[in-house]
C-alpha cells in the first residue's frame, strides 16, 4: 500500500511530514530522496522483510545463548 505524504518544513536532522488527514511527524532527512523540497509529495511503500527478520531473530538469539553458557554466576566484580 503506497501512502502520499506531503514533505511541510525542512529542520535538519528532521523533515516534518504531513499525511493527507493532517497528522505531521518528523521523519529523519538523511532517509529521503536527495533533492527533495518543501511542498513535495512523497510516496512511501513500506513491507516487512521476513527473511530479515528472521536473521536478525537468529543472531540476537545466538547472543543471548552465548551470554548464557558464558555466565560463571555469581556477583559482578566492578
Amino acid at each position: 500500500m503506497d501512502e502520499l505524504l506531503t514533505l511541510d518544513r525542512l529542520g535538519p536532522p528532521w523533515a516534518v511530514l504531513e499525511t493527507p488527514d493532517g497528522i505531521t511527524f518528523n521523519f529523519p532527512l538523511n532517509l529521503l530522496p536527495e533533492g527533495v523540497k518543501e511542498g513535495d509529495v512523497l510516496k512511501f511503500d513500506i513491507d516487512i522483510d521476513r527473511e530479515a527478520t528472521e536473521e536478525r531473530i537468529k543472531d540476537i538469539q545466538g547472543l543471548i545463548d552465548d551470554l548464557k553458557n558464558n555466565d560463571k554466576g555469581g556477583d559482578i566484580q566492578l
